[in-house]
């Protein structure tokens, strides 16, 4: 039977990075859940590769039509950001495994009341704070127009919404540490998936 997996983590854990190279492994035969963003597109990215890019009123017609599994709103500095998942079919549980970079704790809940917890495996990603908060000023400093108010905003928020006291009571307890030796910790996973 197929699962979803569901990688979260704070922003600049690398759980992105670790997303893209386990799709890659082809002995895992990964297929992706693409999630949904009203966000503007950072420098790079490609509709249905990050992120599929919509807008409020694209956000409104999914959900008035009983296709949004999950939903987070975030009051940033340039308005309302949101990012949602979709049921549009990618996961059959007769199929193959899915993975699914839904980042937060109340999404990876959501996902699993929707399809089961039989068929949702959370794995999150933790890297030190200091390592992160480099990561994120090197990702910013690359971007058009740096938003460091809102890179700050996010970095805060983090800390609060993954206390280990919601890690426990979501039932998360497949934790990977992602500080300085990335591939140790992509081999780390990959093991596990395999042993799924």
């Amino acid at each position: 039977m197929a699962k979803i997996i569901c990688l979260l983590g704070k922003s600049c854990s690398g759980k992105d990075t670790i997303y893209k190279k386990l799709l890659r492994n082809s002995r895992l035969e990964l297929v992706p859940l693409v999630t949904y963003t009203t966000r503007p597109r950072r420098a790079g990215e490609e509709e249905g590769r990050e992120y599929h890019f919509t807008d409020e009123e694209g956000f409104n017609k999914l959900k008035a039509d009983g296709k949004v599994i999950e939903d987070r709103t975030y009051e940033t500095v340039y308005g309302l950001w949101r990012y949602f998942t979709v049921d549009d079919g990618t996961f059959d549980p007769e199929g193959k495994n899915v993975i699914a970079a839904t980042g937060t704790i109340p999404a990876f809940i959501k996902l699993r009341d929707f399809f089961g917890k039989d068929n949702v495996c959370p794995v999150m990603i933790e890297t030190d704070d200091g390592i992160r908060l480099e990561r994120a000023m090197r990702r910013e400093k690359k971007q058009p127009s740096p938003r460091y108010k809102e890179m700050c905003r996010r970095f805060i928020t983090d800390s609060e919404d993954f206390d280990e006291s919601k890690l426990k009571e979501a039932g998360i307890d497949n934790i990977f540490m992602n500080n300085e030796d990335l591939d140790a910790c992509i081999a780390e996973v990959t093991d596990f998936i395999e042993r799924l």
